[in-house]
């Protein structure tokens, strides 16, 4: 596993993955930004999410931070079109009103930074944080100055029973290291060891061929599950394990070679 997340953790694949969508940008809110919207459109073939988020961060005129802060209704028109399977240009205009909210707390960074240690305190005697709790709280957040009827469906929530992968994706990229120029690095606020697996079919059927997971569903009790097993092997930094589990996955190992 070591070996393999090693192997795996390398910014050779990102031209071909959402991730590399916010390595576009420079700017901490830019990436912050254009890493969101891409997490969230990422379902699907990879070749299509991509071109669903340049189309999307076309129409933001290349600066998604700037265009979220300072488009106006009128302006937001340019989003008229914009389709991404289930997710269209309503559901953009409302994220972008939902991400306009969230400067007055810091930003997502401030959002999720602040769901994590409301958690944290009410879970103060717990020896992980509870993360499930946590992005609960930041799409109650979220969703705060919106009537979201067919938008809400767009951010998961574990309280329902979601796994929440795209969630844990985003959290993965802004919150680990970026020493591998892979993850960025830039949250502080909340640590590696609280993040959680993003857990999809690629790494849910390793982690099952490898004894990590024995729940069947590919819910938050199966993240919590996985999660737990994968701090046994790194309690700092579980979730570098994505790399070896998604990686071995994708190229039909169950093992390095």
């Amino acid at each position: 596993m070591d070996e393999a997340a090693d192997r795996y953790e390398q910014p050779d694949f990102l031209d071909a993955d959402p991730l590399g969508i916010p390595h576009r940008f420079e700017a901490p809110d830019d990436i912050a930004a254009a890493g969101f919207f891409a997490a969230t459109l990422a379902w699907g073939n990879r070749a299509s999410i991509i071109r669903s988020c340049d189309n999307l961060m076309d129409r933001m005129d290349g600066a998604p931070a700037a265009f979220v802060r300072e488009a106006t209704d009128r302006e937001l028109a340019v989003l008229d079109g914009f389709v991404h399977r289930t997710f269209q240009s309503e559901d953009a205009k409302r994220f972008v009103r939902c991400l306009r909210s969230l400067e007055r707390d810091g930003g997502l960074e401030g959002a999720f930074t602040q769901a994590f240690r409301d958690s944290e305190g009410a879970q103060a005697e717990a020896a992980v944080p509870d993360m499930g709790a946590a992005l609960h709280r930041f799409k109650l957040r979220f969703f705060a100055d919106e009537a979201p009827d067919r938008t809400v469906k767009h951010v998961a929530d574990p309280a329902k029973g979601s796994a929440a992968k795209r969630l844990c994706m985003y959290l993965r990229w802004m919150v680990r290291s970026n020493h591998r120029g892979v993850d960025f690095g830039l949250w502080q606020g909340i640590p590696p060891s609280a993040l959680r697996l993003p857990l999809d079919v690629h790494t849910a059927s390793v982690s099952r061929a490898l004894g990590l997971l024995k729940r069947k569903g590919n819910d938050w009790k199966a993240v919590e599950e996985v999660t737990t097993a994968l701090r046994w092997l790194d309690p700092e930094d579980p979730v570098r394990y994505d790399f070896a589990l998604f990686g071995m996955g994708v190229n039909g190992a169950l093992a390095p070679t």
